[in-house]
């Protein structure tokens, strides 16, 4: 998030909207680095959103998808200064659409501010992938893997903003995270995101015995460290763009 916003400029921002804002934790880093800025945010997750209105009370929150909240256009009109979508692209399909709409809500001189997890062909997501294909619940899992969208390369991004935009900076950063737990931290670590398409339609039994065979195909695609640790890298893909 912080390595996102370092590259958006100097703006004076007035308004300011996080989509896919979660329980207010980038809402938060966007209101300390625009002070001036009357803030929102959005989430899909009635829990979420009511995590961030308890974290920050001055700041309007609303439930509602990304597509949905561009359709209709009833909760933050704009024009924004600055739109920040973080970690949160991935579930939205159809880019080469969404993307520009965003930076249809910027006023001139604003910016659009993506990141998005680039990990789809990491040994974690292949064996999610993998375990569900193989074993009794593949056919309550066989719409699993569509259910994030595939990251475009860096000059797709480019060349569907840099249209509408004056300036457009993608680049990706693999983060390497030493995980004290071994191939069970790696797996806690995507209960949360990657692995929620995977475990929601299995009921507890199942549930149980796929993260036991996918635990045990991550152990043996992460080796531990000597100390005990993995070291799990992470891709992401950011774009900054700045609309005409």
């Amino acid at each position: 998030m912080r390595d996102l916003l370092a590259v958006v400029p100097d703006i004076k921002a007035r308004s300011v909207i996080d989509l896919g804002c979660g329980p207010g934790n980038s809402t938060e880093v966007l209101a300390a680095r625009f002070p001036d800025a009357a803030i929102q945010g959005l989430d899909s997750s009635s829990d979420m959103i009511v995590a961030a209105r308890r974290r920050l009370p001055q700041v309007q929150f609303a439930i509602s998808g990304i597509e949905e909240w561009q359709d209709a256009g009833h909760f933050g009109v704009g024009p924004f200064d600055v739109i920040l979508a973080n970690a949160v692209m991935q579930w939205v399909p159809d880019h080469a659409r969404v993307l520009p709409a965003l930076v249809s809500k910027l006023s001139p001189g604003g910016a659009l501010a993506v990141q998005m997890p680039d990990n789809l062909d990491v040994p974690a997501h292949r064996l999610m992938r993998e375990t569900a294909a193989a074993g009794r619940w593949a056919p309550l899992l066989a719409a699993a893997a569509a259910s994030r969208t595939a990251i475009g390369s860096a000059s797709n991004y480019y060349d569907i903003l840099r249209p509408m935009c004056s300036k457009v900076d993608v680049w990706r950063t693999t983060y390497h995270h030493p995980l004290a737990g071994g191939a069970a931290a790696i797996v806690e670590w995507f209960k949360g995101s990657g692995l929620r398409p995977f475990l929601e339609p299995l009921d507890a039994a199942s549930r149980a015995a796929y993260l036991e065979h996918y635990t045990a195909a991550v152990a043996r695609a992460y080796p531990a460290s000597p100390d005990g640790a993995v070291l799990l890298p992470f891709p992401r893909l950011f774009v900054v763009a700045i609309r005409e």
